[in-house]
This record gives C-alpha cells, structure tokens and sequence, in this order.
C-alpha cells in the first residue's frame, strides 16, 4: 500500500514535469524576472500599491487576469514579481484569484462543455470574489503594508518602461499564453512546438536589445523566484497525487449531489486540495454532473478547482507568508461554499 501511494504521487510528478515546466512555468519564471528587472517600480505603485484608488486598482488587477491563462501554479511566479516590485497585497492576490479561476480561454472551454448559464455564472462569481478577497487581504494586512510602503517614493520618474522592454515582456506573455491559445487540442507536442518557436523569437530579441549585465540581473530574479517556488510545487503535486489514490471517488460522486451547503463546501474543499491545470477542470465538472453532482457545487469546483491547490498553498506560504496563504486560502474557501450553495438554490 505504501508503495502505491508513493508511485501514485510520483506517477502526478512525472505528468506534471512533462506537461507544464516547459510551456507553462519556464516562461511565468521570466516573465516574474522580467517585471522585476524591467518595469517600474513607481508605476505599479501607482496604478496597482497600498495608496492607490481601491475600486480602480481592483479593477484593473482583475479584468488584466482575465487574459493570462494560467494554473493555479503557474500565476505565483507573476503574481509575486508584480507584489516584489510595489502592486498592493489585495490587487496582487487578485491576479492570484482570478488568473487560473477565470481566465478567458477557461471561460471559453466551460461554455463549450457545460453550457452559457454556467460560464456566466462563473465570470460573475470570480469578479465578486475577486474583490472580496482584494479587500479582505488589504483589510487584514493593513499594517504589514503600510510599513512596507513608508519608504516607498510614490512620484513617477522617468519613463515607465522602455519601449523596447515592454516589446521583450510581451514577447515572454507570448511564449507563456500561446501554448494554450494556439493549440487547444491534439497532442502536448504540439505546445511545445509553439513555445519553442515563441521562445527562440523571444531569446533572439532580448540578446538584441540587452547587454550581459542586463541578462544576468534578469537570470538571477528569474532564479530567485524558481528557487523559492519551484521545489515546493514539485512536492505539493506529489502529495496531492498521493491523495487522490487515497480518496474513494464513489464516496465523493455520492456526496456532492443537491445544493446544500455541506455539498458545495465538499466540492469547494476538493477543489481547493486537488491540482487541475486551466481547462482540464470543465471536462471534469462535466463528468460529475452526469454522475448526479448538483450545478451548485459543480460551480463551486470550476472555480477553486483551478483557483487553488494544496502546491498553491504551499507556494504562496513560501512567497508572501504563511499568515497570508492561510488568510486567502480560507476565505476562497468560505466563499467558494456560499457561492455554490447560492446559485443552486437561487440561480440555477
């Protein structure tokens, strides 16, 4: 049985090193590098810090994550470069939500699978929650940022960014976005086949453009971030494939049928626990459904399933503190089960 259990957890290692570093992490790395070494610090103080307009900065935070189509684990390395170069705990946390939770692409697969009044539940489910969850955590950590903030010279200087690095950032979005957004279907060779030609566009174009100094301060933030993110990842896909061979999935289909709260909050947990990378959760959602599963709790799974993950849990823990990833993770928690207890009992 142990041995089981530990084939189990690296049988989800394996799938997952084979099916998302390359396509997915390596370029979230430098792009978190890239925002550090390359954007202005003043400027996303500006338009997304501690002082800036809640209502604007919330927004802006959350309809920007609508377009990165990213896993729950493939946002960390973003959305830390954005909080280490000045954006606000609640905007940051924001990205972290709403990125693998609702990003457009995931949007367009869930209406494809599960219909229109289940996509739009969901979209407005995730821009609630988004700002619920951006005032919570700015609420709670008042004090932590605005001490981090005292030293903070508000006033911008100079440009935002170069043109030309602003042509190199785009250029990683494209490595990381056009996997997905090109290949939705066949073989994962086929992703790799678009990241490659992607990135050696991108690789040709910052050896153009940037001196070695500039590479290397570039090569060490992105090293900085797969240093304190990667390895906990690693181990939190390994535990969570060990947990999926312990979980009697009869049991589970049984108990998430209805729209009562004791079913939402059980979908909400099961989401929050498991790994789903973005679009494998609707094909999922889909099969329960069929099984008896109540659109309420189905809900609640499309959206902490890709939101969050116990890897996810672990890395915000490593990145912005334990008392922040406890904070976030309960809260997504309680709201994932109120959402889905309210639209099946009242929506759907």
């Amino acid at each position: 049985m142990f041995l089981d259990l530990i084939f189990a957890g690296l049988i989800a290692l394996k799938g997952y090193v084979a099916e998302h570093v390359i396509t997915c992490l390596v370029p979230a790395f430098l792009l978190a590098g890239a925002m550090v070494s390359f954007i202005s610090r003043d400027t996303i103080v500006k338009y997304l810090g501690y002082v800036a307009n809640r209502i604007k900065s919330f927004a802006l935070a959350g309809i920007g994550s609508f377009f990165l189509a990213a896993c729950s684990c493939t946002v960390i390395p973003v959305a830390s470069g954005l909080y280490y170069r000045g954006s606000g705990i609640g905007q940051a946390f924001i990205l972290l939500w709403v990125a693998p939770a609702a990003n457009i692409l995931a949007l367009i697969y869930t209406g494809a699978v599960l219909g229109y009044e289940m996509v739009s539940a969901r979209v407005v489910s995730a821009i609630v929650m988004a700002f619920v969850v951006g005032t919570i955590m700015a609420f709670v950590f008042r004090k932590s940022e605005q001490k981090r903030i005292e030293s903070t010279d508000n006033k911008i200087e100079g440009k935002i960014i170069d043109y030309k690095d602003l042509i190199l950032i785009l250029l990683i979005l494209v490595t990381l976005l056009s996997p997905n957004y090109v290949v939705r279907e066949g073989p994962y060779m086929h992703k790799v086949v678009v990241w490659a030609i992607s990135t050696v566009i991108m690789v040709i174009y910052a050896l153009k453009i940037k001196t070695k100094d500039e590479l290397r301060n570039w090569m060490r933030e992105t090293f900085f971030f797969v240093r304190i993110i990667f390895p906990l990842l690693l181990f939190g896909v390994f535990i969570v494939g060990i947990i999926g061979k312990i979980l009697p999935q009869d049991w589970i289909k049984n108990f998430l049928g209805g729209s009562s709260v004791g079913a939402s909050f059980l979908a909400t947990l099961i989401g929050a626990v498991s790994y789903f990378a973005t679009m494998t959760e609707a094909p999922f959602v889909d099969t329960l459904v069929k099984l008896g599963m109540g659109k309420g709790p189905a809900l609640a799974l499309l959206l902490t399933g890709p939101g969050i993950s116990f890897p996810n849990w672990l890395a915000i823990a490593r990145v912005f503190g334990a008392k922040k990833a406890i904070c976030y993770v309960l809260t997504i928690i309680v709201l994932g089960t109120f959402v889905g207890w309210f639209f099946g009992n009242f929506i759907f």
